[in-house]
């Protein structure tokens, strides 16, 4: 029978070293090398190497003005993870995997001194066999993490983008540069005998005329031509279907059950959100366990509309769940941590529960970041927080189109492949996406957005198509003739899914014409800035004053200035703001009544538009100034508070609000 075995609950450490002076050394026991630079401290797995350091006081606490700069020395080290794998997992006549869900970002793996495997790239799993080098007692691991790239910062070459880690953390412009080290997801040790069932996936559907359920799995049995399959779908106790095949029809054809009775799963505010538990066992002849899969899902029926008015070749943008036209109101949602190898499930849940509450129902997980933890998705199901998911592409500013080698596009759409069969099972992944704001320049100077024209791009539509068919695969965000939408081009039929603005400019009333005369079908990425609460500028500033605020102040400019609006206070007012809790209360209530501005009237156009996504919804780090409308502690701002109204009253109401 296969067993897996969670490694998190060992005693681990960590060491730093010289580059490559570690190989030199025979002496391989646990904080026994004289020669480590940094002595053997206690590190949690998963985790970062960063927050180890800072456990043990060998790091400043980054989230103060200029204290991330203190930390990036960590990157030109090498990081050794050590633990003793305990004698009782291993017995004779099976073979052991060390599973790494989460690896950031590239390395080596070592038992019993014995270099066992390689690894790179941070978006993807790696599994390495032990079973060769295995002692009968006292075997040591080691995870050792090599020096990470240099650059995949905000501003750059997306062109010339090769290596595949999180690029947020080298410096965007809500975050410093912290470059993440570490175990960041599930490492486990998976024992096996030899029969086992391998990417096992699912998706689910729902026939609306009668309100029942279409479940479809696949996957692979490595098995004997003897052993069977048993699928048994339930909800708690109660079993809604059950049924055995021969392993070997499973791995060929697959499986379908059609016409289940269940109820139907419905995004947040829309209603209730069932789930039902799918439990995959394989048996022997005698009817003995030799592995087994569950997956948690939920029933749903997804298609897309045109919008009324649309031009007749443009996308559709009406998201229609279980018949039900629903306008999608949401934000692009960043990582919960810089370090987000250390965010644990209770702060996924407060975070997505005060989304849920707000009235959001669609959370963009964008493309400089990475797949969210298992836990992120669960919580997603559980509270009706449709995901749109990005792959790990993003524009650099001076160039924005994805590389074209053959090795990039295999990597990539690698990448996208393991996204699909780890997650595709959720009832709440909306839509797949090539990246964020991957587009060329016309002559004219406007941004024009990647299609799948693009050979990556084209290939990752077709691993979508193959592998999980029945969602939608967007080519990037923005998408349509233009990635911006101007105001003189309004009526012109060029505006689909746009991107932009992320600042009011000029007058309040300015703001609202523009938006009451919109005709873009989407918004996926539309903001304003805001401060950050008086109280957590002051926690944060370290031993610099808030006062004044200006370009040059390190507590303002962190990471940049563009979200600090003090020039439009002094504009208004004739002089600079006394104190900063006037700023404070002026900025975020200038937030708040843009942000309901731009969203009400885009509610209002519905179903002439599908829906608008904010940039973004909260700080991973202590921004004095930034769009979120979350600060660091997890407190909304007002705009927040002001757009729970908007996002919880009915959409398509015209003109109704036009004269606020």
């Amino acid at each position: 029978m296969k067993t897996c075995h969670d490694l998190s609950t060992l005693n681990w450490s960590l060491s730093g070293w010289t580059p490559h002076l570690w190989r030199l050394m025979q002496t391989l026991e646990i904080g026994a090398v004289s020669s480590a630079e940094f002595q053997a401290i206690p590190a949690p797995v998963p985790g970062s190497v960063q927050r180890a350091l800072q456990e043990a006081g060998l790091l400043p606490d980054w989230n103060l003005a200029e204290v991330s700069r203190e930390c990036e020395w960590v990157e030109n080290r090498h990081w050794s993870y050590e633990t003793l794998l305990p004698d009782t997992l291993f017995s004779a006549g099976k073979r052991f995997r060390l599973h790494c869900e989460g690896l950031d970002y590239n390395g080596w793996v070592f038992l019993n001194g014995v270099e066992i495997g390689a690894f790179c790239g941070t978006h993807v799993p790696h599994t390495f066999d032990l079973t060769p080098h295995l002692k009968e007692t006292n075997n040591l691991l080691r995870i050792i993490f090599d020096l990470p790239p240099r650059w995949l910062g905000q501003f750059g070459f997306t062109s010339q983008v090769r290596e595949w880690k999180t690029r947020f953390n080298y410096a965007w412009d809500w975050i410093p540069r912290f470059v993440q080290l570490g175990i960041w997801d599930a490492l486990r040790i998976e024992v096996t005998e030899g029969s086992e069932l391998e990417e096992v996936r699912c998706t689910t559907d729902a026939d609306i005329s009668s309100g029942t359920g279409v479940l479809r799995v696949a996957g692979r049995a490595v098995s004997s031509s003897t052993d069977r399959l048993q699928l048994t779908l339930s909800k708690g106790e109660r079993q809604i279907r059950e049924e055995t095949l021969p392993a070997e029809t499973f791995q060929t054809l697959g499986f379908a059950w059609q016409s289940l009775p269940i109820a139907l799963w419905y995004p947040n505010g829309e209603g209730e959100q069932p789930l039902y538990t799918l439990t995959l066992t394989l048996l022997n002849s005698a009817g003995e366990v030799q592995d087994s899969e569950t997956r948690r899902v939920g029933f749903r029926h997804i298609v897309w509309e045109s919008c009324e008015g649309a031009p007749e070749n443009a996308d559709p943008w009406i998201c229609v769940v279980n018949g039900k036209r629903v306008f999608l109101q949401g934000v692009n949602c960043p990582p919960m941590l810089p370090n987000y190898a250390d965010t644990l499930p209770d702060a996924y849940q407060k975070r997505l529960a005060l989304y849920r509450d707000l009235g959001v129902n669609t959370l963009r997980v964008n493309g400089c970041g990475f797949l969210e933890k298992e836990v992120f998705y669960d919580y997603c199901d559980e509270m009706g927080l449709m995901i749109w998911q990005d792959v790990p592409l993003s524009s650099s500013g001076i160039d924005n189109v994805p590389p074209d080698d053959p090795l990039s596009i295999a990597g990539v759409s690698a990448i996208l492949r393991s996204f699909i069969l780890r997650r595709q099972h959720h009832a709440a992944l909306l839509l797949w996406c090539g990246g964020n704001e991957l587009h060329s320049r016309s002559p004219e100077g406007y941004g024009v957005p990647m299609t799948t024209a693009h050979p990556l791009i084209g290939r990752l539509a077709e691993t979508v198509k193959e592998y999980d068919p029945t969602r939608r695969f967007l080519p990037t965000t923005a998408t349509g003739p233009r990635f911006y939408a101007d105001a003189k081009d309004f009526g012109k039929g060029l505006h689909w899914n746009t991107h932009g603005p992320w600042k009011l400019w000029g007058s309040m009333e300015a703001w609202q014409e523009y938006w009451h005369a919109d005709d873009a079908l989407f918004r996926a990425e539309t903001g304003a800035p805001g401060a950050c609460n008086a109280d957590i500028i002051r926690q944060y500033a370290g031993e610099y004053d808030p006062m004044p605020i200006t370009d040059t102040s390190p507590v303002w400019r962190r990471p940049l200035t563009w979200w600090v609006e003090v020039g439009a206070f002094k504009e208004e007012f004739g002089r600079e703001p006394n104190t900063l809790e006037e700023y404070v209360e002026w900025s975020q209530a200038r937030q708040a009544e843009a942000l309901r501005i731009a969203v009400q009237a885009c509610k209002d156009r519905f179903p002439r538009c599908g829906g608008i996504l904010l940039w973004c919804g909260h700080d991973c780090y202590p921004c004095s100034a930034n769009t979120s409308i979350i600060d660091f502690h997890n407190n909304p701002k007002p705009a927040a508070l002001a757009l729970q109204t908007v996002w919880k009253s009915p959409a398509g109401q015209g003109e109704a609000h036009h004269g606020e």
